[in-house]
């Protein structure tokens, strides 16, 4: 039947996509996604997941329409939809010729690699979170902010955690993960009861583009539940190289039970090169308790003043994050100097 549409109508006219800034132009096979077709020729193209979920392929469409396999919505925030962002991984291109931008890959970004990695203990840090310490078979090297995929073998599929603590110059074999409860989550539901203490693993690492960009511009960071975790990396890897940066750290929890990690926090506060404010938010702590902080939700404590030449890092649930970039957009901190990871519970379940 193809073939005889063909016959009729002659051959259909291959899709093409240009990738900028590398200007390069490839052809689509029937039923390639953009990443696909970018990955089978050979490009670096930033991704991971490729079910839609991490953002790593965030893309903006210059030109040309596409079909979305999954919404993109699902995981871009609505200010990133309007700027014109897609995912590759689901964006099956729908016109002759599709222009599509992308940041050009960082020549710092040390490389994936296979690990055979243990777990060696854990300690609770909340009713729902766990630290949970991590050995491997040989030194990882990462930059903090970014996330490892981790596998029980025989499992079908991995799940992501983002380091803990600062990376090394000579790479890490002992990692931190602070790992939020999901649940009826298999991978932690299991691990919440010790099933997978001294099982072997198989990890992934270092995954993700979320990192710390260079410069001196002040640090406006926001984190919610376990996202706090590659904020804790970035900022004491700042503070270890002693980097000079005004920074605000806002943490949203539930109640007073939910915060965590204080005494680390307060120790890269006492020892930060710059101004550093620390802003836990409370959301649902009892009216009567004796907490004297900030209350409601975190993005409603952003402070106005400190986001002109700032830099957003964002850390948490998809729509903590939505709201943050809504209120940073709002107080005319550009797009582009908005950084962020999202937790979703399908990526760590």
């Amino acid at each position: 039947m193809r073939s005889f549409f063909q016959s009729i109508f002659g051959k259909a006219t291959p899709k093409q996509v240009q990738i900028l800034p590398q200007d390069v132009t490839i052809v689509l096979e029937p039923g390639q996604t953009l990443l696909e077709a970018a990955l089978a020729n050979g490009i670096a193209y930033p991704h991971d997941c490729t079910v839609g979920t991490c953002a790593s392929c965030k893309t903006r469409l210059k030109q040309g329409r596409v079909r979305e396999a999954t919404p993109f919505g699902y995981t871009l925030s609505k200010a990133e939809l309007d700027a014109g962002y897609i995912l590759a991984c689901q964006a099956f291109p729908r016109d002759e010729l599709t222009v599509v931008e992308i940041d050009p890959p960082s020549a710092d970004l040390p490389p994936v690699e296979q690990f055979a990695a243990t777990i060696v203990a854990t300690e609770p840090l909340t009713h729902d979170i766990l630290k949970v310490t991590i050995q491997t078979d040989r030194p990882v090297h990462y930059l903090a902010g970014r996330y490892a995929n981790v596998r029980v073998p025989g499992w079908p599929r991995f799940r992501c955690y983002s380091f803990a603590n600062a990376p090394q110059r000579k790479g890490r074999n002992v990692l931190e993960f602070y790992i939020r409860k999901v649940p009826a989550g298999e991978f932690t539901e299991a691990l919440f009861r010790g099933e997978l203490d001294g099982q072997p693993l198989e990890m992934e690492a270092p995954q993700g583009t979320f990192h710390l960009h260079g410069g001196d511009a002040p640090m406006l960071c926001i984190a919610g539940g376990s996202g706090l975790a590659p904020l804790v990396s970035i900022l004491e890897h700042a503070r270890a190289n002693r980097i000079k940066r005004d920074c605000i750290l806002l943490f949203g929890a539930r109640t007073e039970g939910d915060l965590y990690q204080l005494e680390a926090i307060g120790n890269i506060a006492a020892n930060w090169q710059g101004e550093f404010r620390f802003i836990p938010v409370l959301s649902h702590e009892p009216e009567h308790s004796d907490w004297t902080g900030a209350r409601g939700l975190v993005t409603e404590h952003i402070p106005a003043d400190f986001c002109e030449g700032a830099e957003g890092y964002l850390c948490g649930p998809p729509p903590m994050i939505d709201a943050a970039i809504a209120r940073l957009l709002d107080n005319r901190l550009p797009l582009e100097k908005i950084f962020y990871d999202k937790f979703t519970d399908g990526r760590n379940s």
